[in-house]
């Protein structure tokens, strides 16, 4: 809807794209032919409870940003919005039930898309092409299409799954330490000195690391130390080997079997580099031969805008799929 801006500028229609993870939430306002207009961002994750993902506490971090952007912007009211949710697929229920109705009566939001982070994903390195994309910091998601579902593979966490992550590759190179602390075989003496530089004598490890519940971001801040080590220990060097092997898999268990699918590769965990990007190139290459390597063009919060775009202006064409990306009936005005 539209209205006036302050100085008496013709407000303009608008959406609303917010990408919430593990270490907050960012949200952009935009309008459809001209892009993300401005940005807002917290640190505070989105709790979660009894019934998943809590959608009272997302809105109560997202109006005050909606405000704030709306008075930078001019656009007072989107009408559009797309949020994109870490554990959507399996904590997502409360979020599908209620969101969309906070939305409206918050913000006057009538259309609304709800996406799983993997999705956004996809959507900000590819776009609405075919082919696989690699979400790898902490954890660890592979997703692809061809363009009529969605295929997803790991993104189980840190204990059941996320092969090849940051975390998986930081416990990696801590049990060598340990190996070598112990005398067994396996460990890397040069594990062991960077980790007794980070976390202290070893025997105590164990007693720090169990009773955190952030063990995952514990485990992946050593998963550098395994990469500044691999061109000098074969151990470490072996690590990131299964981790691209592990990735690969993924990779491979998504990506279409037919025709040129494209595959991309995103997150902070490449920021590693060649230690860890050279053996996967070497794996993708054996996996996937029929597939093309590209850059990703965006991120998460750039898939989210990317999605309300398309939906505002009515073009959106992904795979429909309630655990993957739901849009539900439009609200009135």
């Amino acid at each position: 809807m539209t209205g006036r801006a302050p100085g008496g500028a013709q407000e303009e229609t608008g959406f609303l794209a917010v990408d919430s993870g593990g270490s907050g939430l960012r949200v952009v306002v935009g309008v459809p032919g001209r892009g993300a207009l401005a940005q807002r961002s917290s640190k505070e994750p989105v709790r979660t409870g009894s019934r998943g993902i809590d959608p009272e506490h997302l809105m109560r971090q997202l109006v005050p940003m909606a405000a704030s952007l709306a008075a930078e912007t001019g656009v007072e009211r989107p009408t559009t919005a797309v949020v994109g949710a870490a554990g959507l697929a399996t904590l997502g229920d409360a979020l599908r039930a209620e969101l969309p109705g906070l939305l409206a009566r918050e913000l006057g939001v009538r259309s609304v898309a709800l996406a799983a982070d993997a999705v956004t994903a996809y959507v900000g390195a590819l776009g609405p092409r075919p082919g696989a994309v690699l979400a790898a910091g902490t954890g660890l998601i592979a997703i692809g299409t061809d363009l009529t579902r969605w295929r997803r593979a790991d993104g189980w966490g840190h204990l059941l799954g996320d092969c090849g992550s940051g975390a998986w590759i930081g416990r990696a190179g801590l049990e060598a330490a340990l190996r070598a602390h112990d005398g067994r075989d396996g460990g890397a003496a040069a594990l062991l000195a960077r980790a007794e530089e980070m976390f202290g004598p070893m025997p105590e490890l164990p007693g720090r690391l169990y009773p955190r519940t952030d063990r995952a971001a514990v485990l992946a801040s050593f998963a550098p130390q395994v990469a500044a080590c691999a061109a000098d220990d074969p151990v470490a060097a072996g690590v990131l080997r299964a981790a691209a092997r592990h990735m690969a898999e993924s990779a491979a268990a998504v990506c279409p079997a037919s025709g040129e699918p494209l595959i991309a590769l995103t997150g902070g965990l490449f920021k590693m580099g060649e230690p860890l990007l050279a053996p996967l190139e070497r794996e993708l290459t054996a996996r996937l031969p029929q597939a093309r390597r590209v850059a990703a063009e965006g991120d998460p919060l750039h898939g989210s805008v990317r999605i309300a775009t398309e939906l505002a202006r009515g073009t959106l064409d992904l795979p429909m799929d309630e655990k993957m990306l739901y849009v539900p009936a439009e609200h009135g005005s």
